[in-house]
């Protein structure tokens, strides 16, 4: 299969927007550029937000200079795709305006609204009944509650609220929609019917129904580009802007995760694991997230909120290169002597503590060194994540492959512990652009179905995501048995802190200014 044209991707993270082009003929990615930028400084602990119009200039220098790079005549664009990070509130007004920056995906400042909605919904089982998913402090529907008790005057002013990638979406084209996938993630909708919950929507204010963005399915596009931007960035006045979808969503695209056996794990910023499904995956127990992905089928997932914080905040700490750093990793044994990390600076998402802080544990006279800190660094973040993982198998999701993409999934001696721990192959790809490659292969399939040469996601997936041979990592037996154990430790250590945590955040709110 080839198609004539280009195809692009935007990826608007926490840290920075990164926007790819590629070559519909074989997919290869023939422009590239990256903006880097930060979140608001000085706002209390818990707090994560962003103004919108940091994203908009950087979506504006990332095409500029990706299509510079590229070399390509821009009328040869036909299509855009948008991914972002999910679950950040954008709120605007009756003109399209943002009232306020987004609160975050990472903002856990909505812990009492989570509360307070699960309780008026029943508790937490009638809520994972009525939607799919509990009510957690990263979700979107927290935040409305918190914007309308805590800023009545910003409330006031709502019109309408979108997640960050259909604002850009929305910038793009001049319409307020949203698509299944990243929908899912805001807690307002029933995963299984695709549908807003009145229940949910009701019990954070009933007129918030009339403000509701309709949802519509992912393989269609939101519409064409404004003619003011086709005329700026050199496009013909008839290129699509996708559905898009959130970073996970477009991060199992981008890594062929499209058919079930599949299994995808990011190791950036954060860290997830998710997995396609033809039906809904619904976790009783609301320990992995119901997600519907943006290829209209269901993306069982898990998020732990600290992964390369970790080692960032290790490699800094003891003034570590990154070459440094895998030394030090590769000198330790397998489960670092006892050494371990609960990596919860940011509080956590899986297992839920948003009160949690970071904890090493098992410190003494062998162990307190650069090296074993900086290994429990890497096995106590890739523990974090395998214990959503082994609740995925507990759901039926089996993993034939695990394909790692994130920056530390280019550590080889991370991808050898990630064997270990989840003890599957493990393996990266070619294309390593994760969200950004599968918002461009998603706005590929769109322009296709939309010039009526109806193809699967699946085929164009099978056709240009391709592993990288040489990444390939198996797990060692003996290595496999320690982090069993290990496992183990960490699990029953992280549940008996869970209430000197909640302890521990009321010193701070009360002492800590």
């Amino acid at each position: 299969m080839t198609v004539e044209g280009y195809f692009i991707g935007v990826d608007n993270g926490t840290q920075g927007t990164k926007t790819i082009i590629i070559d519909g003929e074989n997919g290869s990615v023939v422009g590239r550029s990256t903006e880097k930028y930060g979140l608001i400084e000085g706002l209390p602990p818990g707090h994560k937000e962003q103004h919108p119009s940091v994203w908009i200039s950087a979506l504006h220098k990332t095409v500029e200079e990706a299509l510079k790079a590229s070399r390509i005549n821009p009328r040869e664009v036909r299509a855009i795709g948008v991914s972002a990070q999910q679950h950040g509130l954008v709120p605007l007004d009756e003109e399209g305006r943002v009232i306020r920056p987004a609160k975050l995906w990472n903002d856990t400042s909505t812990i009492y609204e989570c509360r307070y909605l699960t309780r008026k919904l029943g508790g937490k089982r009638a809520v994972i009944n009525l939607i799919g998913n509990p009510i957690l402090p990263g979700y979107t529907a927290p935040k409305i509650l918190w914007l309308k008790r805590k800023e009545p005057e910003n409330y006031r002013k709502l019109d309408t609220f979108l997640l960050p990638h259909d604002y850009i979406n929305f910038y793009l084209t001049g319409r307020k929609i949203m698509e299944y996938g990243d929908a899912s993630g805001t807690a307002l909708m029933d995963v299984k019917t695709r549908r807003w919950s009145r229940e949910v929507v009701d019990a954070i204010d009933p007129s918030l129904w009339e403000k509701l963005p309709p949802i519509q399915s992912s393989d269609r596009p939101v519409g064409l580009i404004r003619r003011e931007l086709a005329e700026k960035f050199g496009f013909r006045d008839d290129v699509l802007v996708s559905a898009g979808g959130g970073d996970n969503m477009m991060g199992a695209i981008g890594t062929g995760n499209t058919r079930e056996g599949i299994v995808t794990a990011s190791f950036g910023t954060s860290g997830t694991i998710y997995a396609y499904s033809k039906t809904p995956v619904i976790d009783p127990k609301g320990e992995i997230a119901a997600f519907c992905d943006s290829t209209n089928a269901w993306l069982p997932l898990l998020c732990t909120m600290n992964v390369t914080v970790a080692t960032e905040y290790v490699r800094e700490l003891f003034n570590l290169s990154y070459d440094e750093l895998t030394d030090a990793v590769e000198k330790t044994p397998a489960g670092s002597e006892g050494l371990i990390l609960l990596p919860y600076f940011e509080g956590e998402r899986t297992p839920n503590i948003p009160e949690g802080t970071g904890v090493l544990y098992g410190l003494n006279s062998r162990t307190f060194n650069p090296s074993h800190i900086a290994r429990a660094a890497m096995e106590g973040v890739t523990l974090g994540m395998n214990y959503g993982l082994d609740r995925m198998r507990e759901l039926g999701i089996k993993p034939k492959e695990i394909r790692l993409t994130g920056g530390g999934s280019k550590n080889r001696a991370w991808r050898q512990i990630a064997a270990d721990i989840f003890n599957a192959e493990v393996v990266c790809l070619r294309i390593d652009e994760g969200a950004a490659y599968g918002a461009a292969l998603q706005a590929m399939w769109t322009y296709l179905n939309y010039v009526g040469e109806g193809i699967s996601i699946q085929k164009i997936t099978d056709i240009f995501v391709k592993v990288d041979e040489d990444t390939y990592a198996y797990p060692e037996q003996r290595n496999v048995e320690v982090y069993r154990e290990l496992q183990k430790i960490q699990n029953r250590v992280s549940k008996c802190l869970r209430g000197a945590f909640r302890d521990h955040r009321a010193f701070l709110t009360r002492y800590v200014r």
